[in-house]
């Protein structure tokens, strides 16, 4: 079996925690890999359905977007419905046009404060992506070109901010580094971390 086909199987025998939902967070600094990780860990998980934060947060509230995801998300789940949701469009600086989520055994939350204490209590586990935030800020620069520079100006300062006073990190149940060929991954700090499949994947 795979080693993520083994976190899949870790994370799928959790017991629930938003409503019949095992809600499972993937933090980390911009730039540190999260969607794609989130994207095939998605697949390991038969196709897991996954919620992406740039949807939730705006240019004018980067982390303000808690409330949006308790009504929008997170409530509905709880009680056992169907998230909707209106992801922002970042082109036309708008919300767009709903979005359902239906629940499932495993649904993914990406996104920069993800394992937000707000959020801690409603989640079953606690992934993050262990890049610092120098090299995860360098990668994401490269990635949008110097046509982003400036929002990336704002972008970090905002979440050093964010970090500062919320962090993710010391409560995160396994820490992700990625490697040249999958990743490999460890307990994290969190004292009810418990034991899983720890190793390479590739």
């Amino acid at each position: 079996m795979e080693d993520l086909d083994r976190l899949a199987a870790l994370l799928t025998a959790l017991p629930p925690s938003c409503g019949p939902v095992r809600l499972v967070a993937v933090d980390g600094h911009a730039g540190s890999g999260k969607s794609t990780f989130a994207a095939r860990l998605a697949a390991a998980l038969g196709g897991a359905p996954v919620l992406h934060l740039d949807d939730l947060a705006t240019h004018e509230q980067l982390f303000g977007w808690t409330g949006r995801l308790r009504e929008q998300v997170t409530g509905p789940l709880s009680r056992g419905g169907s998230a909707r949701y209106t992801p922002y469009d970042w082109s036309l600086r708008r919300f767009g046009p709903p979005r359902l989520l239906d629940p499932a055994p495993v649904v993914l939350i990406e996104g920069v404060g993800a394992g937000r204490g707000a959020l801690r209590p409603d989640l079953a586990w606690l992934l993050w992506m262990d890049l610092d935030a120098r090299r995860s800020w360098a990668r994401g620069r490269r990635r949008d070109g110097p046509a982003q520079s400036g929002f990336w100006d704002g972008w970090t300062a905002a979440e050093t901010r964010h970090f500062a006073t919320d962090p993710s990190r010391p409560y995160a149940n396994t820490l992700v580094q990625e490697r040249q060929e999958g990743y490999k991954w460890r307990h994290g700090p969190s004292a009810t971390a418990r034991s899983g499949p720890f190793g390479h994947c590739t």
